[in-house]
């Protein structure tokens, strides 16, 4: 009977001592949940979202990282809630299966556009809607406003023209203003604003419309060095000017001829320089040679128009040309029986006469002569002097020729064709008289005298004058000019620019 009573009371310390087992077991099995809140798309962490479980074991938020941790959550399957006012509220199914076991999760939470309001409809400030007489760099203003403050505003600008079909568009613009430059004389130009918040569809303004002034009727062109290209600027007496060519070319010598409509000019292309036309706004650049112009130093070289507007006369090495407008019936007139480059070359007014100068490959040893039509030597004017020389124009009437020369007598070896005392001088083709225009204007000591051209009425002299270091700046000039050629007063007229024309 004992025996039986000890058997009875071990088995029950052992059922007991099982029991306890099972229960510490059960209380043991937990794992831990980790994780991040962040916005969609831009990963930023949010802070203070509420997180919370179902079944229910603990509540906690977000900290300033976005990173949370719930600890002993029992083993089991739980919806994880994240929740925070102006987010869509998120969820996430998480299995504990072990013991210890640390389970990972991120929320990537949107933003409730049902809380958030879309910004107002721009308002177009300025340029006013029809506006003329633009000019043609205009500042774009707007304005815009978003009910939620908090929000970013981004605009967009599209820009059309009653030209062509070209559409400017402008994106990511956080401020309210957007200049546009580079516009064309006498264009009607319509524009329109889109505002997104990054929430919403964007929202459009009304179509605003302006348009620039009309082509002015500039008489003066001249060349300026902008980006280590030159380009051409048109201008009034009054020094309101504007870019006729693009820095990105290396464009010089403009001639304005009134009765063509045109402007020719020079222009390297491909290593080779051509002849070009463009319109008086600089539209509708043209190239008009294919046998190019050429001779020792190109920036030395000039051209010049038919009085028509309809040709154009070139020189390519010792071969003088004449070219139709439109690129047709290249001709040659002249070639030099020497075999001495041509360097310059002036059409009198009524097409009868040619003025050249020739030079060596050096660009001395010159020449300045004139010839008919048909390559007969009418008058030489110069010839066998040393130093440069150059400056070609006749007169309107054809009686007088500009010409420059240096009366040093300088002659560089070094190829940069320096010039120390270069004058401009007035041959009478009647009488032979020649005037020094330049000491009887009192042209500064250590200058040059350049590039010079009569104004249309034969009363001025415009021209270039400089330093003779090379390096100065080079400032545009006139002469007013008398009967006797005498006591001649000289003004400035442009600074930084050289290569006049006056038409």
């Amino acid at each position: 009977m004992k025996t039986l009573i000890n058997l009875i009371s071990i088995f029950i310390l052992a059922f007991c001592l099982f029991s306890c087992n099972e229960d510490l077991v059960e209380q043991a099995q937990t794992g831990i949940l980790k994780g991040k809140v962040v916005k969609r798309g831009s990963n930023v962490p949010i802070p203070n979202v509420k997180i919370f479980t179902t079944p229910t074991t603990q509540t906690v938020f977000s900290g300033t990282d976005g990173s949370f941790e719930i600890d002993a959550m029992p083993v089991g399957n739980y919806s994880v809630k994240a929740e925070l006012s102006g987010y869509l509220t998120n969820f996430q199914a998480v299995n504990i299966q072990n013991q210890n076991q640390v389970v990972t999760v991120v929320f990537e939470m949107n933003d409730d556009t049902s809380l958030n309001s879309p910004p107002m409809t721009p308002q177009l400030l300025s340029p006013i809607d029809n506006a003329v007489n633009q000019p043609l760099s205009v500042e774009l203003t707007w304005s815009a406003t978003d009910p939620d403050t908090t929000d970013v505003l981004k605009y967009s600008v599209a820009i059309k023209n009653n030209l062509d079909t070209n559409v400017i568009q402008v994106n990511d613009l956080t401020a309210n203003h957007y200049t546009l430059s580079n516009l064309k004389f006498g264009v009607s130009y319509f524009w329109q604003v889109s505002v997104s918040d990054g929430i919403h569809q964007p929202v459009l303004s009304s179509t605003g419309k302006f348009t620039t002034n009309t082509v002015p009727a500039n008489r003066y062109h001249y060349v300026q060095k902008q980006n280590g290209n030159l380009v051409i600027i048109s201008s009034d007496a009054q020094g309101n000017n504007f870019q006729l060519t693009n820095s990105s070319y290396n464009s010089w010598r403009p001639r304005k001829n009134n009765n063509a409509g045109l402007i020719a000019f020079l222009r390297t292309e491909g290593g080779s320089t051509h002849l070009y036309t463009a319109n008086p706004d600089g539209s509708n650049p043209f190239k008009v040679t294919t046998v190019p112009v050429a001779g020792f130093n190109n920036y030395e070289v000039d051209f010049a128009w038919s009085t028509n507007g309809q040709e154009l006369l070139y020189a390519n090495f010792n071969k003088l040309y004449r070219i139709n407008k439109d690129g047709s019936g290249l001709t040659q007139v002249y070639a030099t029986p020497d075999g001495s480059m041509i360097s310059e070359c002036d059409w009198s007014y009524d097409g009868s006469k040619i003025a050249l100068k020739t030079n060596d490959y050096s660009g001395y040893n010159t020449k300045i002569y004139v010839i008919d039509t048909t390559g007969n030597v009418i008058k030489t004017i110069a010839s066998g002097n040393s130093g440069a020389s150059g400056g070609l124009n006749f007169s309107v009437d054809g009686q007088l020729l500009l010409f420059t020369r240096d009366v040093s007598g300088y002659q560089d070896g070094s190829g940069n064709y320096r010039q120390l005392d270069s004058h401009i001088f007035v041959y009478n083709l009647t009488t032979n008289a020649v005037y020094d225009i330049s000491s009887e204007s009192q042209k500064p000591l250590g200058t040059n005298d350049l590039d010079p051209r009569f104004s249309p009425n034969n009363a001025q002299v415009i021209f270039m004058n400089t330093s003779n270091d090379n390096i100065s700046q080079k400032n545009i000039m006139v002469i007013d000019l008398n009967s006797n050629m005498t006591d001649l007063s000289r003004n400035s007229l442009f600074t930084n620019g050289e290569m006049p024309d006056y038409e």
